[in-house]
């Protein structure tokens, strides 16, 4: 993965990854996702425009933070995710275990109903 761009919005961070993400960058992503579980809720927005692939490795890091960030009554929403990642996505099962939206400012607005 080339970047993981944090923006920090009243409540909710966004991730912004670019690239690929995998065995070899999955690393960077559990630091950002540790550091954003610190958070008393945390709030999180991952937006996946720009990211081209994500393999079992990539995936798990979400999955494994799912229940810290569910403990604190917080959430995790996925938006924007290009064909191959909505596929994939859907063929693994975390259609039912996160949020997908098409755009952040929608996966947001649902975060604060």
């Amino acid at each position: 993965m080339r970047a993981i761009i944090t923006e920090h919005r009243p409540d909710v961070a966004v991730l912004h990854l670019k690239g690929e993400l995998d065995a070899d960058s999955a690393r960077e992503l559990q630091t950002v996702l540790a550091e954003l579980l610190k958070r008393p809720v945390p709030r999180i927005v991952v937006d996946l425009t720009a990211l081209k692939f994500c393999d079992s490795v990539g995936l798990s890091a979400f999955i494994t933070s799912k229940q810290v960030i569910a403990d604190r009554g917080g959430w995790l929403s996925f938006a924007g995710p290009r064909p191959f990642m909505a596929r994939l996505l859907e063929t693994v099962g975390l259609g039912r275990y996160f949020a997908i939206f098409p755009e952040i400012d929608d996966a947001i607005a649902a975060g604060q109903l």
